[in-house]
């Protein structure tokens, strides 16, 4: 289906067209035409005039999916994404490139990655003196997601080669997919222990990269980029806590609000969840209290539910553990804030 030039609607998940500029050029060298394959896959040729361009996740991943099928190559996503790089990711790119460390520029970019693609997520870990950069996707029922993992895969080891330098290389590569027939083209291109099966796809390294400094900038510079990312941030910026928090107030109600539930709603894993609460400046944990506060406050307050009944509904053990996570939001028991906001109600009558 062809998309339109109009921008996609805020919550649909898109992708910036930079990381896929460089797919007609794949295409020539397996020797296939790729106007033509582009155009039998619904896609607007014109979008590729500009790599500020959006289309969905799902359109791009099934523009990979037909452009395999017509040439066979299963590493298609390889042969993309290791001529992509950091300057393909718009000012979210640059202000990781311009950054004062590796640590940070790799924090940035995942900070503002989502404004690049929604529909995935990456993250940066650290366990003792072994790091890691991963990809995960999370929109549902999408195709060719073996090759956009491997293309993802191809570009974070572009930039990890342009922030740190030839002598960077990582560890290991893990692919979230079973080992292909031809394994030569990875072979080639990552020159490292590579790994499939795994449960994500990561690029692992020495964790100490984190800490080599970058060249120095004009801090105006620096300013003025993050002053463009807060622009889109206000254009594209994704609102993860208030989507949890939209789908927590039934789930809370239903009995179905553990992390792991309320993970699977988004299709991602309830890690991934966390480190993108995270990012956000919180956490699962305070989502759920502040959920159940709302939801008291109004049982509380509108019905004449006892507090044993409440504390039931909210899945607390008994009426005391309920009070004392009640008593830890409020500062007093559901009793007496009950007993003052009738109070007040009688005063404003």
């Amino acid at each position: 289906m062809t998309r339109s030039r109009a921008e996609p609607t805020h919550l649909e998940s898109t992708v910036r067209i930079g990381t896929i500029m460089a797919l007609p050029a794949a295409l020539r060298s397996l020797g296939a035409n790729p106007v033509e394959l582009l155009a039998e896959a619904g896609f607007d040729l014109t979008l590729l005039d500009n790599p500020d361009n959006r289309i969905s996740y799902v359109a791009r991943n099934h523009l990979f999916a037909h452009c395999v099928a017509r040439t066979g190559c299963q590493h298609l996503g390889l042969l993309v994404g290791r001529q992509t790089g950091l300057d393909s990711l718009g000012m979210a790119g640059l202000l990781a490139k311009y950054s004062p460390d590796v640590g940070t520029a790799l924090r940035n970019l995942v900070r503002c990655l989502h404004l690049h693609v929604r529909g995935a997520v990456t993250s940066l870990e650290t366990d003792g003196d072994t790091a890691s950069l991963s990809y995960e996707i999370y929109q549902p029922g999408v195709e060719a997601t073996t090759q956009i993992g491997d293309g993802a895969l191809a570009i974070m080891y572009n930039i990890m080669r342009t922030l740190c330098g030839p002598d960077w290389k990582p560890a290991e590569v893990q692919f979230a997919h079973r080992k292909p027939d031809n394994i030569g083209p990875f072979r080639q291109f990552f020159r490292s222990p590579l790994r499939f099966d795994t449960e994500r796809n990561a690029v692992v390294f020495a964790a100490e990269w984190l800490d080599l400094r970058l060249p120095e900038i004009d801090p105006e510079l620096r300013r003025l980029l993050q002053q463009q990312i807060d622009v889109l941030e206000i254009r594209y910026g994704d609102d993860l806590p208030g989507q949890v928090r939209s789908v927590l107030r039934t789930a809370l109600l239903t009995g179905h609000a553990r992390s792991d539930q309320i993970a699977a709603l988004f299709s991602i894993h309830s890690r991934t969840l966390s480190r993108r609460l995270k990012d956000f400046g919180t956490s699962f944990q305070e989502l759920q209290d502040e959920g159940r506060f709302e939801i008291a406050r109004q049982l509380l307050e509108d019905t004449r539910l006892e507090v044993s009944q409440i504390a039931v509904t909210l899945d607390y053990a008994d009426a005391s553990a309920f009070t004392r996570a009640f008593r830890r939001w409020s500062g007093t028991t559901p009793a007496q804030w009950r007993k003052n906001r009738k109070t007040a109600n009688l005063r404003m009558k």
